[in-house]
């Protein structure tokens, strides 16, 4: 069964002396905008909301290679292996089966995009035989929950620290211990971060995005950063201070998107203030 309402959400969290998303394109250093603004891509939200949605026994498609539970090598094996893809699958039996298996299809879309495996050569061994090329695979599934980038509401402060690496992970060319390299870490010294959100209930009248689903994701939101410590975000260090939760009473919605994004105003502080729409107060639920 289909979402039954238009829902919105936004989500203010926390960083000190952690790197949330490091730019892989500038020595991973955290994020930033042109103007010094801290930001977090919806990519990375994505992975901490798949996370934690399998941590609470949902099926997760796009699995990180550390919280793998199967044995597959690629997305195309893992559908492969799950009968979702395949020769005699048409591509409206490949979405209804993935979106009905996989809790982040479903919920925010999958491109089924694989080369064909004998690229450049026919299934047919001569064009009488009537046999059609292999082709690949292209299903494109649009999913209703969309996840806009966090970015704080001023300028942050980066500090980088350079660092020693003292554990040799070769010998040196005469067979001794190879000697220490230097190396970079970065991090954001203290940053407020808000971002948006919001499920479509048109489109997941094609997946089958549901009310228990919709109840599923807003349960791990005030949850997001837990268990995701590591060297550059270490335990403690982003934390989750409110989650807004906006129910419209119908599909359609009583406002738009963007007005009730608008209605809250993220302050450097970590303040927030709100300008409510009339018969459409948030809730409000204080991080974990």
């Amino acid at each position: 069964m289909a979402l039954s309402k238009k829902i919105d959400f936004a989500v203010i969290f926390r960083v000190k002396n952690a790197n949330p998303n490091g730019d892989p394109l500038n020595s991973n250093r955290p994020r930033i905008t042109y103007e010094g603004f801290g930001e977090v891509s919806d990519v990375c939200l994505k992975r901490k909301i798949r996370d934690r949605l399998q941590e609470n026994g949902h099926v997760i498609f796009v699995q990180s290679d550390d919280r793998k539970i199967d044995d597959a090598t690629s997305l195309r094996a893992r559908a492969e292996n799950e009968k979702v893809i395949g020769e005699k699958m048409t591509k409206d039996e490949t979405i209804k089966m993935a979106c009905s298996k996989w809790f982040d299809v479903r919920a925010f879309g999958q491109l089924f995009a694989f080369s064909a495996k004998n690229k450049g050569k026919s299934k047919a061994k001569s064009a009488d035989e009537g046999k059609e090329e292999d082709s690949g695979v292209s299903i494109p599934i649009r999913g209703p929950v969309s996840i806009h980038s966090a970015f704080t509401p001023a300028s942050v402060s980066v500090t980088s620290t350079q660092i020693t690496k003292s554990v040799s992970g070769e010998e040196g060319k005469d067979g001794k211990r190879a000697s220490d390299t230097m190396g970079m870490k970065h991090r954001v010294d203290n940053g407020v971060y808000i971002f948006y959100g919001s499920m479509n209930p048109q489109l997941s009248e094609k997946t089958g995005f549901s009310d228990q689903d919709a109840a599923a994701l807003k349960e791990i939101l005030p949850k997001l950063f837990e268990n995701d410590s590591s060297s550059a975000r270490p335990e403690g260090s982003m934390r989750v201070e409110k989650v807004f939760w906006w129910q419209h009473n119908c599909k359609s919605g009583q406002y738009s998107s963007a007005k009730v994004h608008g209605t809250v105003t993220l302050n450097p502080d970590g303040s927030h203030k709100e300008n409510r729409l009339p018969d459409l107060p948030p809730e409000i639920i204080d991080g974990f």
